[in-house]
């Protein structure tokens, strides 16, 4: 892209590295492609890899809605041991013989965490509490609670169980998961809380974000390729992909640009956000109907 260029529309999939924030990769993305508008829907913790949708200028809008998406994630849950974070980042806390554990007790504990739980996310989050980062408080030594909020696992699947001896020389066992699920969920609680269940406790040791919605890793791109060509799905198309679409005639696009909520059909009643788009099939809108019309949530056209 040439300094003269505007930065595209769009949103960017990248394929985060381990190591990196989400900030980290979204500061690295400015450079990129040279615009301090960019964002991304939705974290991914320094540990874990894979999918992170960034959104490019205009594309930022959609990124809130892009957020509450389901999630899939590949990731190896370890038996045995607890850590401060829940995951490999944090010191280990506790060691427990874990080498006993049958597969059916672990898949009694997976079912227990499948379909809609009650989930209480990590203390080493970025959840707020009183308006302070969980984080924060748990590394400044507070004792405090975060309260436990719905989530839904659509599915929680063992691919294999594999024997293993931690560096301490605890037996421990190493799970190969996939999950699907709602967006807030943490993987690492889930890990924490099958290992509590089993009664040797669990912490994640490796997470790969497979898919944000209907972004999926074969679409990432990594930001060393990203750097060589920036890649970036235009906004109309990554509209298509996320949401219901709804074609409109000329007259009925510029009475919704010029603010009028204009009468929804039946059909997108419960769809939540809905995509709106002219003769021409330009993106005009993000939308949702409300008591059958169109309630503007975003407006790009």
């Amino acid at each position: 892209m040439s300094p003269k260029q505007t930065p595209p529309d769009g949103l960017v999939i990248v394929d985060k590295p381990s190591g990196f924030t989400s900030h980290d990769v979204v500061a690295k993305m400015r450079g990129i492609a040279k615009t301090r508008r960019v964002g991304h829907a939705g974290t991914l913790d320094p540990m874990a890899t894979g999918v992170l949708v960034l959104g490019i200028e205009r594309a930022t809008k959609l990124l809130g809605h892009l957020a509450l998406t389901e999630k899939e994630y590949l990731g190896t849950v370890r038996l045995g041991q607890n850590t401060l974070t829940d995951d490999a980042e944090g010191e280990i806390t506790s060691s427990t013989d874990a080498s006993r554990i049958g597969r059916d007790a672990i898949d009694a504990g997976i079912a227990k965490l499948t379909g809609r739980i009650m989930q209480v996310p990590s203390k080493v989050s970025a959840i707020k509490i009183d308006g302070v980062r969980s984080y924060k408080r748990a590394r400044d030594g507070e004792d405090f609670e975060i309260p436990a909020r719905p989530v839904t696992i659509s599915s929680f699947t063992v691919y294999d169980v594999r024997d293993a001896v931690a560096e301490d020389g605890t037996p421990v066992l190493d799970l190969i998961v996939s999950v699907v699920c709602s967006s807030g969920t943490y993987i690492r609680a889930l890990a924490r809380d099958l290992g509590a269940d089993l009664g040797v406790g669990g912490h994640l040791t490796v997470l790969r974000r497979t898919r944000v919605g209907p972004y999926k890793l074969d679409s990432a791109r990594t930001l060393d390729q990203l750097q060589e060509e920036l890649t970036v799905m235009p906004i109309a198309e990554a509209a298509t992909a996320a949401f219901p679409r709804w074609d409109v005639d000329e007259r009925r696009a510029r009475l919704l640009l010029n603010g009028v909520r204009l009468e929804m059909p039946d059909e997108y009643t419960g769809s939540g956000a809905v995509a709106v788009f002219d003769p021409e099939g330009r993106f005009l809108a993000l939308v949702e109907e409300q008591k059958g019309k169109a309630k503007s949530l975003a407006v790009f056209g």
